[in-house]
């Protein structure tokens, strides 16, 4: 890939968010807080829990029992969902790019802090199920540390002393809107939370969609040199069920007819993984194993109200396959969603994405996947979802 002008002044180190930037733990909230809200006569909703995003532990209770309106005093609350989610750290998954970035910095020496309004024995406890994460921290702020949390940039400058360092030489990056109120004195980058709300952050120095589209370079820090082709390899991940309609406009409009899977069977996935564009090898149980590229995300131009799963199998079909079984073996990655100004554009893009998919497969890196048994037996009657690192028989 090419490299990227810089963005600001060139920095030194890094200072990390945790919850929302390296770890998924919105999914760990929503499990625990759907079964504590049944018992008081109430339902969890995902689109209110946004509200709590980049709050200290307490200010989140708070916000629920008052938001909820729950019969009980905070305290009695947090003594309710402690226990649970310290039985739930060890499921915590890292946020796509967080493994690459930390292995990354630490190889080239690059000094990093983590800063998080958790309290620091949450924050060990959480870390310590991620190979060598607390190792490759030259310090790690728990929000007890200091006498005000996020969004106070207290815990930032904290960071930059106990690394020794001034905090212009610091790049924090941070998924909470609160970002924007960090003192000018360190630069900002923002991986926003919100789901199609990044326009809150525009007062960030820089706001990316993942940490998968992070380029160090734009802040004088070592490039990744892992793209290939335009490409980013990824850690393999596999998922399966039939083709259903989706909304008519990828033949209609596009002239790119998509097999569609249903995102509702699929919300894990499209939970661990960012939007953006993917490509890999499609597996149709009647017909045979094609190239893919495909997208995951609301589809910005069509603005979708929901999070989409829209494969493109690269290969001239004379009739539709609705109902098919389609398993797809996504290898790796090509940018992240974006809008565009016309339609004609954004078909432009979509044919790019498919000619780098289509090269990049021919690569022996990719095209080994070709031959996984994933795509040549035959489905369950239930969709299916193999998580990264499960084997293959």
């Amino acid at each position: 890939m090419a490299a990227s002008k810089p963005l600001g002044r060139m920095v030194s180190h890094v200072i990390l968010d945790l919850d929302g930037t390296l770890l998924n733990t919105d999914g760990i909230v929503n499990e625990i807080m759907k079964v504590v809200l049944v018992k008081y006569g109430k339902k969890w909703d995902k689109r209110r829990a946004q509200r709590i995003v980049g709050k200290t532990p307490m200010e989140a209770v708070t916000a629920i029992v008052e938001d909820y309106e729950l019969p009980c005093k905070i305290e009695e609350f947090v003594s309710t969902i402690t226990p649970m989610f310290d039985d739930q750290w060890c499921n915590i998954k890292p946020l796509p790019g967080a493994n690459r970035l930390i292995n990354h910095l630490r190889s080239n020496g690059v000094p990093m802090a983590l800063a998080s309004n958790s309290p620091k024995s949450n924050i060990e406890a959480k870390i310590s199920y991620h190979h060598d994460w607390k190792e490759s921290f030259s310090a790690i702020i728990g929000g007890d540390e200091v006498q005000n949390g996020k969004p106070s940039p207290e815990i930032f400058l904290e960071a930059a002393k106990r690394m020794k360092t001034d905090p212009s030489n610091c790049l924090v990056i941070e998924d909470s809107v609160f970002v924007l109120t960090i003192s000018g004195q360190v630069l900002r980058v923002a991986v926003p939370s919100l789901p199609k709300q990044a326009g809150l952050y525009s007062s960030a120095d820089d706001v990316i969609n993942s940490l998968l589209d992070l380029h160090p370079e734009n802040w004088g820090l070592p490039p990744f040199e892992d793209w290939v082709e335009g490409t980013l390899p990824i850690e393999p991940w596999y998922i399966g069920g039939p083709v259903i309609k989706g909304f008519g406009r990828g033949s209609k409009v596009l002239g790119i007819p998509t097999a569609n899977l249903s995102a509702e069977n699929f919300s894990d996935v499209l939970s661990e993984h960012t939007s953006g564009v993917y490509f890999g090898w499609a597996g149709l149980s009647t017909r045979g194993i094609y190239k893919m590229v495909m997208s995951i995300g609301w589809n910005p131009y069509f603005d979708n109200t929901e999070k989409t799963i829209e494969p493109w199998l690269l290969h001239e079909f004379e009739d539709d396959f609705y109902g098919e079984e389609l398993r797809l073996v996504i290898v790796g990655y090509i940018r992240p969603e974006a809008n565009f100004p016309s339609l004609d554009s954004l078909i432009e893009r979509i044919h790019k994405d498919g000619k780098i998919a289509e090269k990049a497969l021919d690569l022996p890196m990719y095209a080994g996947y070709k031959d996984s048994q994933y795509l040549k037996s035959s489905l369950p009657q239930s969709n299916f979802h193999k998580s990264e690192g499960d084997k293959l028989s």
